[in-house]
């Protein structure tokens, strides 16, 4: 509007302009577009024009007081938000949220990983893997003994954070890969935007720097992060030297030699009572999807032994396959190494678990009651003949469960154990009050940017924009604290945008859900569908700015 009325004056200038026809035929006016204007004329243009300023200087001063007349009505109508959230749909805890329509009674195959899938762990065994790696570095790499006192954190990381091999920072990006500015750790410290514009130029990662950045994605990650932050933390504090990559790659060393020796596999079977947790629905789950007549197989990187000994503890109380867990499963393979499954061609070899040896002879059918190790996809398609879109296949790594089978034609469905508390969070008042404040604010802010120009700005304008970008900050800081105080929730960044883990679920996962025994809560021929209104993540909701327009 306010372009709209600078044009006004300009225009009644055209039309009061007169015209005559010389004898030679070319039509004249006051002045031609080469001559120069009389002092008369230049006066009367300066006049004009700063009758033309003066009045927009009153419509922008009118618009301005139109946006803070609405920014304090929408403080009053903040008093009465709870009444209003009350009519709002709350999101399911336990729901599954699609991203790719998704029929299910046309699946016919349903795979599982192991670990975070099929079993649930407590939170104790991020501090046991936390203290085996430690201890790995400590006694194997020699790192100072004073890190042996190092204790994981759990209110620290978060899933999907990356870390930074050549400046040492752990990051939260947005789902545009932007640096959150209140996300950006170096140890254990928080980084100031003007630091974090300092070390990166600016908070975009370009794809150079993106070369040097590892994801931390499966729920293993939330030990590596803490123990990579304490290091770095550690040298920092010492004033002692050091290269990130090589703290990295240690630690990174550390924890893979805590999984593969076998180390965090015996801790957990030696006292499953502190690190298993027993899950009746799962059983129920498995057993409903076998009597509907689906093939089911279990494909994951742990050891058979392992996963034979949670399988027993998980089900004990079970009468029923309490001791032959694996006549749920059609074909169960161990010792995967996905993601190397999806892309190699390594044979299979069949396990006999009371010998622990592999079988030489050739694997060209999967029989019953047998257990299988490594092998690929071409061989597993060649042997089933499943076919891609009739599979779906559960896991909770993103890059190592769900990418190969995404690629290879397979439906994914991520399990995300974190969403069910922070879907729980979204849904209370104290957080929709905060986030309808945020929108709100953001929206009257994006108004007031586009109204005035760096030239107009006047006092009103800067106490305006004062005022809602200390409310924006409040709000963000708010609903930040809800969820981690480290980095906030999982899903979002404290600017109200989806996060770069929600962009590779929407990009590897057709559905997700906080565990596979949410499917019981469907119909198995249930047709799963992308919401219309969704913005990035289903799970999401925007509270109306509406809710708190005055009547």
């Amino acid at each position: 509007m306010a372009c709209f009325r600078r044009l006004l004056p300009l225009c009644s200038s055209i039309n009061r302009t007169t015209f005559s026809s010389s004898g030679s035929g070319v039509v004249q006016g006051f002045r031609s577009y080469g001559g120069i204007a009389s002092p008369e004329q230049t006066l009367l243009k300066l006049e004009d024009a700063e009758t033309r300023a003066g009045a927009d200087t009153l419509v922008l001063d009118d618009e301005i007081a139109q946006i803070g007349r609405e920014f304090h009505a929408a403080k009053q109508s903040f008093l009465r938000v709870p009444e209003a959230l009350k009519a709002m749909p709350k999101m399911n805890p336990e729901g599954i949220y699609v991203n790719k329509n998704l029929r299910l009674d046309s699946i016919q195959v349903y795979g599982f990983d192991y670990d975070y899938t099929l079993a649930h762990y407590s939170s104790n065994l991020q501090s046991l893997i936390y203290d085996l790696a430690k201890e790995h570095m400590v006694n194997e790499f020699h790192y100072p003994e004073i890190c042996m006192e190092f204790k994981y954190d759990p209110t620290f990381p978060i899933r999907g954070l990356y870390y930074d091999k050549l400046k040492g920072c752990l990051l939260k990006l947005d789902f545009f890969g932007s640096i959150e500015s209140d996300g950006c750790y170096y140890g254990r410290r928080k980084l100031s935007r003007k630091e974090i514009e300092e070390i990166y130029g600016t908070r975009h990662i370009g794809r150079d720097q993106a070369r040097r950045l590892v994801g931390l994605m499966d729920f293993f990650c939330f030990s590596e992060a803490c123990l990579i932050a304490d290091i770095v933390q550690y040298f920092v504090d010492a004033k002692l030297e050091f290269d990130a990559c090589y703290i990295y790659q240690d630690v990174n060393r550390a924890i893979q030699h805590v999984h593969r020796s076998g180390v965090a596999h015996r801790g957990i079977l030696s006292d499953p009572h502190k690190y298993l947790v027993k899950n009746g629905q799962l059983l129920h789950f498995l057993k409903m999807l076998r009597e509907k007549g689906k093939k089911l197989f279990l494909l994951t990187n742990s050891p058979y032994y392992f996963v034979d000994g949670g399988m027993r503890f998980m089900l004990e109380d079970s009468t029923d396959f309490r001791d032959s867990w694996r006549e749920l499963f059609d074909v169960v393979i161990a010792k995967a190494n996905k993601p190397d499954f999806y892309t190699s061609e390594h044979p299979f070899r069949c396990y006999d678990a009371e010998k622990d040896t592999l079988a030489f002879t050739k694997v060209d059918a999967f029989l019953p009651n047998k257990i299988y190790y490594h092998g690929c996809l071409k061989s597993f398609l060649q042997i089933t003949k499943w076919k891609g879109p009739e599979v779906i296949y559960f896991g909770d790594h993103l890059f190592s469960d769900l990418r190969g089978p995404a690629k290879a034609g397979w439906r994914t469905a991520a399990i995300i154990h974190e969403l069910e508390d922070e879907i729980l969070i979204q849904n209370e008042d104290a957080y929709r009050l905060e986030q309808a404040k945020f929108h709100i604010v953001q929206e009257l802010l994006g108004r007031v940017h586009a109204t005035v120009a760096n030239s107009q700005k006047s006092e009103a304008y800067t106490s305006l924009l004062e005022e809602l970008n200390d409310w924006r900050h409040k709000s963000s800081h708010k609903m930040k604290r809800m969820f981690n105080k480290s980095f906030g929730a999982t899903f979002l960044t404290d600017r109200g945008q989806e996060s770069a883990f929600a962009y590779h679920i929407h990009q590897y996962a057709d559905v997700y859900t906080s565990k596979p025994e949410n499917f019981l809560l469907y119909p198995s021929e249930a047709w799963l569908h992308v919401p219309f209104d969704i913005k990035i993540m289903p799970h999401h909701v925007k509270v109306s700015s509406s809710l708190f327009k005055n009547e």
